[in-house]
């Protein structure tokens, strides 16, 4: 395939950031098209750990183009912060390395206040929200008042945007919320010095990755969050506020669907969640906890712990058949090592009926029961293996019943956090 999009099939967190990392190395370039800093892609190269909330994880390849297209929301400080800190351990020694879609939108200080005061106002009904400024954002870019990355290169203009925005903002924040109002001229100033340090990196994001695909370039189309949470197709309202499915990747980044070869979809051997909304195989006892500390299941992002369930292969249908699925990459199969068993939802009851589907009332969802089918653990310490043969038969077993209740090929293994943890049965790349 010359292109592949990854993506993530559940609830987001499902360990993209490692798959994309495999992946770049066969890619040309790698493409972060959706969502903002709300995301948290961590990847472990010869034991040194790395977050990346912007940037693609691909830029730890040399010489791979890393690109950021129009349809990320940025915080140009949390991604200044990231080049920073990339270059201070010796990455990203060439700018031309990374590129920033010009029309992409971007965060500002109020996006941010006014996430937060809104999630505090909701109190028990909260979204769950990491409060940085992601939805605020959307929103101003759907109601067409939104500041683009080109803006901040027009002073008059950015200056003019902001003012007519913050006249709005302030009044919200202020009579609405009770909050502080964000001052006018060191927010202008601010922001423009960030235009100042960015611009060699914004560019027509679009045209230059249909150019490079002309040319034959292999591209990797990074996914942020997961399907169950695309705004569209999620746990509505307990949803990020992007698309996060395939198509999500077509219109983030400019490139048309019918240059995608394939999909390839990012699921935990088990299932986790963040904030609220339904989650119907989620753990309230020791196993629940047991996974969770052994998984190390606590948010990149905003460090709050997972929500810790079985396997939910409802979900990862409904990701098949929302993305088109060619493969699903399966992590973490190591942190289920010592079980005595595991379990795979493989449908619902709902009102006493059984469904296969993932319900799309948010009222049905909550009220599902798992249907389990139990499938025997294995004792082995697993994170040495590098075939599929290594595997102890038992967690062998556990991987072909994933396979069979998801109607998806298991195309990737990973059996650690390192780079090198990783069993890959089939490379998208060279399929």
């Amino acid at each position: 395939m010359k292109s592949i999009i990854v993506l993530g099939a559940q609830w987001g967190d499902e360990g993209k950031g490692k798959i994309v990392d495999i992946y770049s190395e066969f890619a040309d370039m790698i493409v972060r098209s959706t969502g903002g800093n709300n995301a948290g892609h961590t990847l472990v190269v010869k034991g040194e750990k790395f977050i990346f909330h912007l940037i693609p994880s691909g830029i730890l390849h040399p010489g791979k183009k890393c690109i950021i297209a129009n349809g990320v929301v940025i915080d140009p400080k949390v991604l200044l912060m990231e080049i920073d800190r990339l270059k201070e351990r010796g990455y990203l020694k060439d700018d031309a390395q990374l590129k920033i879609g010009l029309l992409a939108n971007i965060i500002l200080p109020y996006h941010i206040l006014l996430d937060k005061a809104r999630e505090e106002k909701l109190g028990s009904r909260k979204i769950g929200t990491t409060a940085r400024g992601i939805g605020p954002c959307y929103e101003d870019k759907i109601a067409r008042v939104g500041i683009r990355a080109c803006d901040l290169l027009r002073p008059d203009t950015f200056a003019e945007k902001l003012r007519a925005n913050l006249e709005a903002k302030n009044f919200l924040l202020k009579n609405y919320f009770g909050g502080e109002e964000v001052p006018f001229q060191p927010t202008c100033d601010e922001y423009l010095a960030y235009g100042e340090r960015l611009k060699t990196h914004l560019i027509d994001t679009s045209l230059f990755i249909n150019e490079e695909i002309a040319r034959g370039a292999k591209v990797l189309f990074e996914g942020a969050q997961g399907t169950l949470l695309d705004i569209d197709h999620g746990t509505y309202p307990f949803v990020t506020s992007s698309n996060t499915t395939a198509g999500g990747a077509c219109t983030g980044s400019g490139v048309g669907p019918t240059k995608i070869g394939g999909v390839i979809g990012v699921s935990k051997a088990y299932a986790t969640r963040v904030g609220g909304g339904p989650f119907p195989t989620e753990l309230f006892d020791e196993e629940g906890q047991k996974i969770r500390d052994r998984g190390n299941e606590y948010g990149s992002t905003t460090g709050r712990p997972r929500r810790c369930g079985w396997f939910d292969a409802p979900v990862v249908r409904y990701a098949n058949r929302l993305n088109g699925l060619a493969g699903v990459a399966l992590t973490k199969l190591d942190v289920l090592s010592g079980l005595p068993s595991v379990k795979v939802c493989v449908a619902y009851e709902i009102d006493g009926v059984r469904r296969e589907q993932v319900p799309l009332s948010l009222t049905e969802f909550e009220a599902a029961k798992p249907v389990y089918e139990k499938v025997e653990g294995w004792k082995e310490d697993i994170s040495s293996a590098r075939e599929f043969g290594d595997l102890p038969k038992a967690a062998r077993k556990y991987v072909q019943v994933i396979e069979e209740v998801t109607a998806v090929e298991v195309s990737l293994v990973s059996v650690g956090p390192d780079r090198n943890q990783t069993i890959v049965r089939r490379n998208p790349f060279r399929a």
